[in-house]
């Protein structure tokens, strides 16, 4: 693909890095990046800004800035726009693969246990005991949205309004969320016309309708990839109605143990989808789910990334994101009640209610917590508490 010169990073400012470089250390971060987003951010800003100097720390920042505005996995993009900066198109492809395929490989591996017809029984107790635990990490990634999310509010009855909705979407409305996130944000930018204008507004979003096998799985990753707003974790209420109520691709444990897999292993808590994938269509659907949910990263970056600029600086976008942004995080809050509604025997809800302490009483970390709580799976598995699971 020719890159237009105002596509290609500046060299005046920018070092020229090796590719095998690139895919070293992007490969390495995508090993090591387990705690989902603010590790990714830490080990991307320690090589690039810290150690390497490849960055300046303003242009990192702006980086997070900036891909905080677009849809999807913002930790993937902040991968994907930082390699981008070091060797344009090629680097950014480079980059973003790397970083992706290390926590790929894995989830599938461990879908490839999880999901097995007939799981040992440690397998059964673990999945048990950390799709207990999830519910709580649902609300706590919430939680750590709230505070950013409301300092920038304009009007505070509008943003609790917001939360409110998508609070209620993630409960009630399913797969249509979607629509109910993209409609808060044109709510807010037709709100500030008098002030913002609507000249160059194109957020008018046409859900398609899909009517079974890969055209389903597809469509359901296209929301995850390129219709999500609000972090990681917003993929969970995305997909929940779609992959068990409506597909009938996984039974709502099975989805319990897809996003703790989504949380424990290293990379882009966006790796979720391609454990439904895989519980659709095999490997093969893993697979595609995965590229359908990652592509719109690529695309955003490699198109936006000389214009991220005038996308910051857009009041139309920055109105739109203050009413998705805050739908996103009741969204992500909401997904808690269903997830709950999920488990199927009274010793979970012990598992869940350590968990949640854990999370907010002790301020421990949601890898640790999803660990333990599978080794308390284990230990209620060994007891024969586990039938029927």
């Amino acid at each position: 693909m020719d890159i237009e010169p105002s596509a290609v990073p500046d060299a005046a400012h920018v070092p020229r890095v090796g590719l095998a470089v690139i895919a070293a250390e992007w490969t390495r971060i995508g090993c090591l990046g387990f705690g989902g987003p603010p590790a990714h951010i830490a080990l991307l800003r320690r090589l690039c800004v810290q150690n390497r100097q490849w960055l300046s720390a303003e242009e990192f920042e702006d980086g997070i800035a900036a891909t905080n505005l677009l849809p999807g996995p913002a930790s993937t993009q902040l991968a994907i726009f930082c390699a981008w900066r070091l060797r344009g198109t090629v680097g950014a492809l480079v980059g973003g693969l790397c970083f992706i395929v290390p926590g790929l490989i894995l989830i599938l591996g461990l879908s490839m246990v999880f999901l097995a017809g007939h799981p040992p029984l440690w397998v059964r107790g673990t999945a048990a005991g950390m799709g207990a635990a999830v519910a709580a990490v649902a609300v706590h990634a919430a939680s750590g949205l709230i505070p950013a999310s409301r300092r920038r509010a304009q009007r505070p009855v509008r943003w609790i309004a917001y939360l409110l909705l998508g609070g209620g979407a993630a409960t009630l409305a399913g797969p249509y969320l979607v629509l109910v996130l993209i409609a808060c944000g044109a709510t807010e930018v037709v709100l500030r016309r008098p002030r913002t204008g609507l000249a160059h507004h194109s957020m008018l979003v046409v859900p398609a309708v899909a009517t079974g096998g890969l055209a389903a799985l597809a469509w359901v990753a296209l929301k995850v990839g390129a219709l999500s707003y609000g972090g990681g974790f917003v993929i969970i209420p995305l997909m929940q109605a779609d992959a068990v109520q409506h597909y009938h691709w996984m039974t709502a444990a099975q989805f319990l143990n897809a996003v703790a897999l989504g949380q424990i292993t290293p990379g882009p808590v966006v790796q979720t989808v391609a454990v439904v994938g895989y519980a659709a269509a095999g490997i093969g659907g893993g697979l595609l789910a995965a590229a359908i949910a990652f592509g719109p990263s690529f695309v955003f970056v490699l198109a936006g990334g000389p214009r991220f600029d005038r996308l910051r600086a857009s009041a139309t976008v920055q109105a739109f994101l203050d009413g998705a942004g805050p739908a996103a995080i009741g969204a992500i809050a909401g997904s808690a009640i269903p997830l709950a509604m999920a488990l199927t025997h009274l010793w979970q809800f012990g598992i869940l209610t350590a968990a949640a302490l854990w999370l907010f009483a002790l301020r421990r970390g949601v890898v640790t917590a999803l660990l333990g709580a599978g080794a308390l799976g284990v230990i209620a598995a060994l007891a024969g508490l586990t039938t029927g699971v």
